[in-house]
């Protein structure tokens, strides 16, 4: 138990750094004291996507508290270097305003930017020459490999578009799928595994492309399709519940009717 802790109605970032270093002494909490950076890292993923989804929700209480869930994993990861002697969270802090301004020399400096694609390019040179990356290669391969694959191509194939390597239009970005499709029904036919893993993903990496030259976010397009299939997959099981119809043993002629309704109904 922490002796003499002084209980606030309103805690400033000062007081919840020393709480989280509070919880991580031997007079702590016995949970918080052993986590590593390795035993928390997929609460932090979970706790951005919170975030994402608050942010979705237009929940403005929803946004705020998750918000705070991402900060105390800031925190944490700090406190545990600092315990190591290699950064306190106010070097954390020191480092992304040095990025700021560094980044922003149409505002702290002499370049002038009119445009948000001015502001972007500016950024990502800057950025590129503070990571001393001379290729496009060194950038494409800084993409985390960690990062959502219909996110991580996305990010790679417009690092590739930005030195002209790639389609002239939406054409021929949407030829590549229908070739990409015809490798994965010849890879599916011949029974190779190993060629159906490469071409699905040829195919997928493919259709990202498509999703750039139209403009979609390629990894909420296929949330929103997720989406949209629960919703009708549910109107289905109501309605197989409804008629007495016992999906397990229906024909697909059947379901695809239920399908074909439930569309009809969704609309």
């Amino acid at each position: 138990m922490i002796e003499n802790f002084e209980f606030k109605t309103k805690y400033s970032i000062e007081d919840l750094i020393e709480i989280v270093r509070l919880l991580r002494t031997p007079e702590g909490c016995p949970w918080d004291r052993e986590q590593t950076h390795e035993s928390i890292k997929k609460n932090f993923i979970e706790e951005t996507y919170e975030v994402v989804e608050a942010i979705h929700k237009a929940d403005p209480a929803m946004l705020r508290e998750e918000l705070g869930d991402v900060l105390l994993q800031i925190l944490m990861h700090a406190q545990m270097e600092s315990e190591l002697g290699s950064f306190t969270f106010e070097d954390v802090v020191d480092e992304v305003a040095q990025k700021l301004v560094m980044r922003h020399p149409h505002v702290f400096g002499a370049e002038y930017c009119e445009t948000p694609e001015q502001v972007l390019e500016t950024w990502d040179r800057v950025k590129t020459e503070s990571k001393n990356q001379t290729t496009v290669t060194e950038a494409m391969e800084a993409v985390p490999k960690e990062l959502p694959a219909l996110m991580r191509a996305q990010k790679i194939q417009k690092k590739a578009a930005k030195v002209g390597f790639d389609w002239e239009n939406v054409s021929g970005a949407l030829e590549k799928v229908h070739s990409e499709c015809e490798e994965l029904e010849q890879a599916i036919a011949s029974g190779n595994s190993e060629e159906q893993f490469e071409e699905l993903g040829d195919m997928f990496f493919s259709c990202v492309n498509v999703s750039r030259f139209i403009g979609c976010d390629s990894e909420e397009s296929l949330t929103a399709a997720s989406d949209k299939f629960l919703q009708r997959f549910s109107i289905v099981e109501q309605l197989a519940a409804e008629r007495s119809i016992d999906m397990k043993t229906a024909s697909l002629e059947e379901l695809d009717k239920l399908w074909d309704e439930a569309k009809q109904m969704s609309k």
